[in-house]
């Protein structure tokens, strides 16, 4: 019975790194059409496509020169609201950074010839009777 058990879960893992592979083919296509390239992330594919899709949708409304703090408060806003408070995003066509950020909310990608930082850091409320000072 065990060779089977073996069988069976190799089959599975098969299966699941063929899964995998189509998943990631789908959301490459969805980056070039976008003309979107990641840079470094460790943000789920659905987060991902939000961000990517929402950036795209700025940058296309804005005719002529880039409103970079306008792209980065309407990207900070909209993933506040959907998945809640501490986002950041920085935009721009060059900068540095170095930044602490949540488990599964860190995406850094181009989007044409703009960088977009988007990351979430941890929110704890400060005690009720301390003050910043304590």
């Amino acid at each position: 019975m065990e060779g089977a058990e073996m069988e069976l879960e190799r089959r599975s893992k098969f299966l699941n790194g063929l899964i995998l592979k189509k998943k990631a083919g789908e959301h490459q296509e969805h980056r070039d059409r976008l003309n979107i390239r990641v840079r470094a992330s460790d943000m789920p594919f659905p987060l991902q496509n939000r961000a990517f899709s929402c950036a795209r949708e700025l940058l296309d409304s804005m005719p002529g020169k880039l409103d970079s703090k306008r792209l980065a408060l309407t990207l900070k806003k909209e993933f506040d609201s959907s998945y809640g408070p501490a986002w950041h995003c920085i935009v721009g066509t060059s900068f540095g950074s170095y930044v602490t950020h949540s488990l599964g909310g860190f995406l850094y990608f181009s989007i044409d010839k703009v960088y977009i930082l988007l990351f979430k850091t941890a929110v704890e409320p400060l005690s009720r009777g301390k003050s910043l000072k304590d």
